[in-house]
């Protein structure tokens, strides 16, 4: 062994050097030379860093630099997420998208264009006027439908939700809003009252049943067994018969 390089090193080393720190790593950890001033020292990581890609050898595991634009790649020619200013597409970081993708400033991505989708129309809505539909003859109905996918960016905008048009009813009186609340009221009173009172008139009913069946219960108790008359036609004698 080089007098300068010595296996008695620290932090994952195999070998190591006190100018140029680790030489050799131990087995399964990648190798890769950090710059500090105009000075690289090799470290020895269980993953590469942020800007870097790892290589499996047969004798030694290295991190190798991705590309200048990626921010980190699985190799060198496959970016998984570019740099400020540059927008990922298969692989690839590119300063402007490809035709018929749009640039997502939210995840720096070349995505699909996404059109505006809706549903069907509603069925339309009764004929009104200012809310009613009753006293006119002259209205308007409605009908609506939602929407299903919002647009993309420089996909095509929605169109209205909304649909109205004239409509033509024979006319009808409007009942009075304080005479109808009026007439439901006194309706819902006497129906109370109809039925309060029907509740009354069975509970005296089982009332009195119940009494009168209390009642005969206990004469049933206090009154004597009655004997059984004798019959006369057997008591007559004979003589008396034939006479």
């Amino acid at each position: 062994v080089h007098p300068n390089v010595s296996q008695g090193c620290q932090g994952g080393c195999a070998t190591c050097s006190d100018y140029n720190g680790c030489l050799s790593c131990k087995p399964r950890l990648f190798f890769v030379l950090e710059r500090i001033g105009m000075k690289q020292i090799g470290v020895c990581l269980s993953s590469c860093p942020s800007g870097y890609y790892g290589t499996r050898y047969p004798d030694i595991n290295k991190c190798a630099k991705c590309k200048a634009d990626c921010d980190t790649c699985f190799t060198r020619n496959f970016c998984t997420k570019c740099k400020s200013g540059f927008y990922l597409y298969s692989g690839k970081c590119l300063e402007k998208c490809p035709d018929g993708l749009e640039a997502n400033n939210h995840t720096m991505e070349c995505t699909s264009i996404v059109h505006c989708e809706t549903s069907e129309w509603s069925p339309w809505s009764p004929c009104m006027k200012k809310g009613k539909t009753c006293g006119f003859k002259r209205g308007n109905e409605v009908r609506v439908r939602e929407i299903v996918q919002h647009p993309s960016a420089k996909g095509n905008p929605c169109p209205a939700t909304t649909e109205s048009r004239k409509c033509i009813v024979q006319r009808k009186r409007c009942q009075k809003e304080g005479k109808g609340k009026k007439n439901r009221e006194e309706k819902r009173k006497k129906t109370t009252k109809d039925e309060s009172k029907e509740t009354r008139q069975e509970s005296k009913g089982r009332a009195a049943r119940r009494q009168n069946r209390e009642q005969r219960e206990s004469n049933n108790k206090t009154q004597p067994k009655k004997r059984k008359a004798p019959n006369k036609e057997q008591d007559l004698a004979p003589a008396d018969t034939a006479h």
